[in-house]
């Protein structure tokens, strides 16, 4: 039997084209995930791995669908080969039942490593070129000088935490936070 995996890193991602090919392929059953591939506890993955039995085959869209270093990709891969279960991935054209296919799986596995750390050093390099430029990431400041100037004078005056805050447009704890109570 053919057993599918999907995995989604985001949820502003969308399932749809690898369930669609798990489908076409002919996987009875589909098991999925909504997490980083980097995550060992991914709950689908544990239970289309307690699913398979020895014949069966894993079937999943790409490789790096079923996760992100080499080691655990070999280890997982395997664990399945010692069962008698077989693995399949549609984009690679990677089929472990064969001698090829277990050689040409541990080469793109290889591969699919090497471009996740690539992507790495790029985004890396990109963040400190952008800090040497005095550029920072992360969300901007709420309370400005500005507001914290008011804020401060509004409390001053009597005026009740909560209104300061919906003045400002912000909670009473993100007040606080900028200006401890004293």
């Amino acid at each position: 039997m053919l057993i599918g995996y999907a995995r989604i890193s985001t949820h502003d991602q969308n399932l749809m084209l690898q369930l669609s090919a798990l489908k076409k392929m002919g996987c009875k059953k589909i098991y999925e995930d909504q997490l980083s591939g980097t995550k060992n506890n991914r709950p689908g993955l544990q239970l289309a791995l307690e699913v398979l039995r020895k014949g069966d085959t894993l079937v999943v869209w790409k490789l790096d669908r079923l996760g992100r270093t080499v080691k655990g990709l070999i280890d997982l891969v395997n664990q399945l080969h010692l069962k008698g279960i077989h693995f399949k991935s549609i984009t690679d054209n990677l089929d472990t039942s064969t001698p090829s296919g277990r050689f040409f799986f541990h080469i793109m596995a290889s591969l699919a490593e090497m471009e996740r750390e690539l992507t790495v050093e790029r985004t890396r390099a990109g963040l400190e070129i952008a800090r040497q430029l005095g550029r920072k990431g992360g969300r901007k400041r709420i309370m400005t000088d500005s507001k914290i100037d008011s804020a401060k004078k509004l409390l001053a005056s009597g005026t009740p935490a909560r209104d300061v805050a919906k003045n400002l447009g912000i909670s009473v704890p993100t007040l606080y936070r900028w200006i401890p109570a004293s």
